[in-house]
């Protein structure tokens, strides 16, 4: 197969993508693949192949189409090509949950400077890097890595970029429990589809609403959230997204707990604890084995919310996903409080405060702790977050978290 006629199958491909035959285009990319004799038109065609098995969920293939572009980089010999398929390797990584792997691999990139394409492949970098260490709970660096992204955007005028980027801010935002800052940003993200966003992928609609919805419920807006992540749902099936089918149904699963219409969630995590088994969304498990806890306490059935627990702190450990250990201690805490088991009881009040000081979760000016409840935060330029109302009130001459930090022991 001559470039003319691979180039024509890559467009053709393209075409039923859009149209939503995806196994259709997939197997007119995979036949380019077999007979193509052009390196490029192979980097591109496993380009669209990576793009397509992510939005499927089909991560393990995602990584696997990765690998064989960074070969097929390395063939053509081309510093673009090469940091283009380290994007790719990193955000495959991301997808699976092995975070210390996307980190490493968005540094290649970085360090790849020079490149005519760096300066619009940055931005993505410095997201996927915000996103991996966002799930390692290392968030004074998730904030630094999004506010360089958004950066890239603005400069770049990337607003699909922007889009992302602000959907991950809520993400952020909802972690930590400044709930406000959690809806702004996918809201924002909302406006940009809207304003721009006529020729895009429907996915970013369908991702401005699922953030929308998990805000709206932590604010207790239940009938927002219920509008907001039925829209996203909507999106999911036509397009046949599973990874937002499983967060959606994860959403209406907490929705329904908030209700405490115990009932109805169950069977609501069961489908989304499935879909994230499949795909290898273990962050996302983690999540799903909270809120089934929860069910389970609000049923009185302690020991089988312990069960729930034991597998989530066994998930978050191999992740190093810390804000889930956070989690499962302080319902463990509750738990064993409620069963009077005063030794257990102890061991978790304990961890949960070693989660808290290695998170750095705590306002450096009043010592409070951050993400216990919803306050507002505000950030300094070096990314250290404090509440709104300390910043307010004390003002300050630089970050105290930074000050700490830079203070050398003295010597004897």
């Amino acid at each position: 197969m001559g470039q003319d006629q691979t180039k024509h199958q890559i467009e053709k491909g393209l075409h039923l993508y859009q149209s939503n035959q995806t196994e259709k285009a997939l197997r007119v990319w995979m036949r380019v693949l077999e007979k193509s004799a052009d390196p490029a038109g192979r980097f591109r065609v496993l380009g669209c192949l990576i793009t397509a098995h992510a939005e499927m969920g089909r991560y393990k293939d995602m990584l696997k189409f990765a690998v064989v572009q960074i070969d097929t980089a390395r063939e053509l010999e081309d510093p673009d090509y090469l940091t283009e398929s380290y994007l790719n390797l990193a955000r495959s990584n991301e997808k699976l949950c092995e975070f210390q792997k996307t980190i490493s691999y968005c540094k290649t990139c970085l360090n790849m400077q020079g490149t005519t394409v760096s300066a619009q492949l940055n931005g993505q970098v410095s997201l996927s890097m915000g996103n991996a260490f966002l799930g390692l709970s290392i968030f004074q660096k998730a904030l630094e890595c999004f506010e360089k992204a958004l950066r890239y955007a603005h400069n770049n005028d990337d607003k699909m970029l922007e889009c992302r980027v602000c959907c991950s801010l809520g993400n952020f935002y909802t972690q930590i429990k400044d709930y406000e800052k959690a809806l702004f940003f996918p809201c924002k993200a909302a406006e940009l589809v809207n304003d721009y966003g006529k020729g895009w992928s429907l996915k970013y609609r369908a991702m401005s609403q699922y953030h929308m919805a998990v805000a709206y419920r932590k604010l207790g807006r239940l009938a927002d959230a219920m509008d907001s992540c039925e829209e996203s749902m909507k999106i999911a099936l036509q397009h046949g997204d599973r990874p937002l089918q499983a967060l959606c149904l994860l959403c209406f699963a907490d929705i329904h707990r908030s209700r405490k219409d115990v009932q109805t969630a169950f069977p609501r995590y069961d489908s989304s604890m499935s879909i994230m088994t499949e795909i290898g969304n273990r962050l996302g498990l983690i999540q799903v084995l909270l809120g089934v806890t929860k069910c389970w306490m609000i049923q009185k059935e302690l020991d089988k919310a312990l069960e729930s627990t034991e597998k989530a702190q066994e998930l978050a450990e191999g992740l190093g996903n810390k804000l889930g250990l956070l989690k499962v201690h302080c319902l463990c805490e509750r738990i064993y409080r409620t069963k009077e088991q005063q030794r257990e009881l102890r061991d978790h009040v304990v961890k949960f405060h070693e989660c808290v000081e290695e998170m750095e979760l705590y306002c450096g000016m009043c010592g409070e702790s951050i993400g216990e409840k919803n306050n507002q935060l505000q950030a300094l330029p070096c990314s250290h977050f404090f509440h709104l109302k300390c910043l307010q009130t004390n003002g300050t001459r630089g970050c105290p978290n930074c000050r700490r930090l830079s203070v050398k022991p003295g010597y004897v």
